[in-house]
């Protein structure tokens, strides 16, 4: 829904409509898989294809009722037979559809049965839910017969209930785009380098572009980036704006920026409605309870409190995670569902990448049914290639699917057999190479998964509250596979892994994000994607899908190159046959450093194998010199314990892991780290699964090379040297060991504010 538009005339399609003022009783979320947004079009279409001639499909309509534009698409209409029909795709059995569910589909027949009788001038209809299900391809259909003047009674009073909140938003719509004209920057003066990141992040929305910003640590790139897109959202008319984060500590900067920009909790804050948006499993109160009225507390009556839960929410309007829970608990409601419901009405959404470019995004799904005019920035963009390959791939692991037999119900074992029995001719029929590319999806074990999560879903379906959360894992992960086999293309491969008897697994990798994320970029007004490492911008656009017209801009460095010693060690060789050889002078370069300069340092190495190596042998060497290490599988209070390690006044050497998360988005300014080395180009390992990769990348762009190793190794190098210097006043060494940095090619990928000393 577009809050544009001021009462009278304001606009609100059919389905926000009756979502608001039809849904009553209990959250209930019992597993119930839904059909993909791919399934849900299809059987649309196989539904229609099977009516007779004259069937109208897809029908627009539109009506204005108390001050209110309604509209929408009705599914189809035959007038033949004078019935109105509403199409739901659906998988199992429909009786354990949640009430409020039905009552919702119910609530949009009727609607668009007003808005039909209206426009036609019809008497009376017959109005039809029609449930296909897509694994049978059988229809259930319900009917009721209405007249014109009940339908329009219905109608009515549906926008009644609504009007006082239409109303409502359009008020809060004036005083913010008012605030929002006039909007502050709150600092006294732009820091070197953060107004022309204003300006070519407002230049992006003022003219629905997309923006590649390479900004360098240390200029405020965050709030660079939402100063000037608030500020044009009252002239470019931008109904909301999403701050996408790859990490939690992204979602810190930017509720931070926000605040100082006065949208937190005060009396006199901007009228600026912000929600930060957590994962469920961080935000659920009773993760031991299933989440439906007859298990949890907060589930129960969830639609009969929602209404005053989300008057009292907007009226907060500032709504990170601690105020969002605060809220719900004094209603009796959900927090995370709460926050799903409030992201309709609020108009800063903070975030993960997830919510917007997973396959079942909440932002992107709002924006497509609401026709939401949408502004995305993404922070850290450069992880968003790795994240959203990750998005898109799914696997099965021949392991579980056997412990999985071992222990289902009796009444699981011959679907869970039949896909059994599909691995094992799969793998006869197979070479027994460890690793290999396959040229399409198996068909059989594709349609016996299929069978199989048609049978898991009827019986989780039956046994709501069986506690099989084994059963329910298999289920999410043979969906994700399954839709993802549908569209599979180029931009993904198919790959068999065996690493032993009885351990196989059968994998969907995506290759190029692109052909999943370009309707995403799509349907924003506008994105801005920055970070301290975006080169070659031509990387980005084409693994991430950008439109043709996106601008690349690189901010100039606020830094002197006399900031930051820049060393290479091109004497050194870090390829995986010459590590043992490698040891020595690497050992003797850190301790040479340390013992000139004490403080806090960062050594980077390729894998933990390699860390741990060094690390033995830079104890044995040089005993007195302070050393700890990260070590595989931290958790969050370890990794917090790592980091105030570096406190200011210490010194010592960390040893941490290339790409790992002490190489990028951590800030230990002035004393806390004083140097970095590096001792690895960064490259991803030279294996058949990368290597099909740079065959495929060759094929579609001609840079396997680059797009495959050199650039994502490069990446993360400046990322983890960009530790080193955050601010003005800071002065550190970074020194590089690698042959291969003596290559002009890499070089160029290296900031051209160092100065290289060989």
């Amino acid at each position: 829904m577009s809050g544009a538009d001021a009462s009278p005339g304001y606009r609100v399609a059919v389905r926000a409509l009756c979502e608001f003022t039809a849904r009553r009783g209990d959250l209930d979320h019992r597993f119930t898989p839904a059909p993909s947004a791919r399934e849900g079009i299809e059987g649309h279409a196989r539904v229609t294809a099977r009516r007779g001639e004259g069937y109208e499909a897809e029908l627009p309509l539109v009506g204005h009722r108390e001050g209110l534009t309604v509209a929408g698409r009705a599914d189809g209409f035959d007038p033949a037979a004078n019935r109105l029909e509403e199409i739901k795709t659906h998988r199992g059995s429909l009786a354990r559809m949640a009430d409020n569910q039905r009552a919702l589909h119910w609530a949009q027949v009727e609607v668009y049965g007003a808005l039909l009788c209206a426009e036609r001038g019809l008497s009376r209809l017959i109005l039809a839910l029609v449930y296909l299900d897509i694994a049978s391809g059988r229809e259930t259909v319900l009917t009721r017969e209405a007249t014109a003047a009940e339908l329009e009674a219905v109608f009515a009073r549906h926008c009644r209930d609504f009007l006082a909140w239409a109303e409502q938003e359009a008020g809060h719509r004036r005083r913010r785009d008012a605030a929002l004209a006039g909007l502050a920057f709150p600092h006294a003066a732009f820091r070197p380098g953060q107004r022309q990141l204003a300006e070519d992040a407002y230049r992006a929305a003022a003219t629905g572009r997309c923006l590649l910003v390479e900004a360098p640590t240390g200029i405020g790139k965050t709030l660079g980036a939402l100063y000037p897109t608030l500020a044009a959202m009252p002239r470019q008319g931008l109904d909301r704006l999403a701050f996408l984060t790859m990490k939690t500590p992204g979602r810190r900067l930017a509720l931070d920026a926000l605040a100082a920009l006065g949208a937190a909790e005060d009396e006199a804050r901007l009228p600026l409605r912000v929600l930060e948006l957590v994962a469920r499993d961080k935000a659920c109160e009773h993760p031991d309870r299933a989440c439906h009225g007859e298990a949890c507390p907060l589930a129960e009556g969830f639609y009969d409190r929602l209404p005053a839960a989300r008057r009292a929410a907007v009226a907060r309007g500032w709504l990170d995670r601690a105020s969002l829970r605060e809220v719900a608990l004094d209603h009796r409601i959900c927090p995370y569902y709460l926050g799903q419901e409030l992201a309709r009405w609020c108009d800063v959404l903070v975030g993960d990448v997830n919510h917007y470019f997973d396959a079942s995004a909440l932002i992107h799904g709002l924006a497509r049914a609401d026709g939401t005019r949408l502004g995305l920035l993404v922070d850290e963009a450069h992880n968003l290639v790795e994240r959203a390959r990750g998005m898109y791939s799914a696997e099965l692991d021949q392991r579980r699917l056997n412990r999985l037999r071992q222990a289902a119900p009796p009444a699981l074992s011959r679907p869970l057999g039949r896909l059994a029995r599909r691995w094992q001719a799969l793998l006869r029929e197979a070479d027994e190479r460890d690793w290999q590319a396959l040229d399409a999806v198996p068909r059989g074990l594709l349609g016996a998964l299929q069978q199989a999560v048609s049978a898991v879903t009827d019986y989780l379906g039956e046994h709501p509250a069986g506690g099989e959360a084994a059963l329910q894992e298999f289920l999410f992960e043979a969906l994700a596979f399954t839709r993802l086999a549908e569209a599979f293309g180029e931009h993904s491969l198919c790959e068999l892994r065996r690493p032993g008897r009885g351990r196989a697994v059968l994998a969907l990798r995506n290759l190029v994000p692109a052909d999943f994320l370009a309707p995403r970029f799509a349907t924003a007004h506008s994105a801005v994607l920055f970070s301290a490492t975006l080169s070659p911008p031509a990387y980005h656009r084409d693994l991430l899908g950008l439109p043709g017209d996106s601008v690349a801009r690189r901010v100039a460095a606020p830094f002197a190159a006399e900031q930051l010693e820049v060393r290479l060690r091109t004497d050194i060789s870090t390829r995986l046959r010459d590590r043992e050889a490698s040891l020595a002078p690497i050992v003797a370069e850190l301790a040479d450093q340390y013992r000139r300069r004490p403080g806090h340092y960062l050594a980077f190495f390729s894998s933990f194998a390699y860390l741990e190596a060094a690390l033995a042998r830079l104890r044995e060497a040089w005993p007195a010199i302070p050393v700890r290490a990260q070590h595989r599988g931290m958790d969050e209070s370890e990794r917090e314990a790592f980091l105030a390690g570096f406190d200011p006044g210490g010194a010592g050497i960390a040893f941490a892991v290339l790409g790992g998360a002490f190489a990028e988005g951590i800030d230990l300014p002035g004393e806390r780290l004083v140097g970095a080395f590096v001792a690895t180009l960064g490259l991803p390992p030279f294996d058949p699964l990368n290597e099909a990769l740079k065959a495929r990348l060759q094929a579609r762009f001609g840079r396997g090379d680059d797009y495959a190793y050199r650039v994502p190794g490069m990446i993360k190098v400046v990322q983890a040297a960009g530790r080193v210097i955050r601010g003005p006043e800071d002065r550190g060494v970074v020194v590089l060991m690698d042959d291969r940095f003596a290559r002009r090619e890499n070089r160029a990928l290296l900031p051209d504010w160092w100065r290289l000393d060989a």
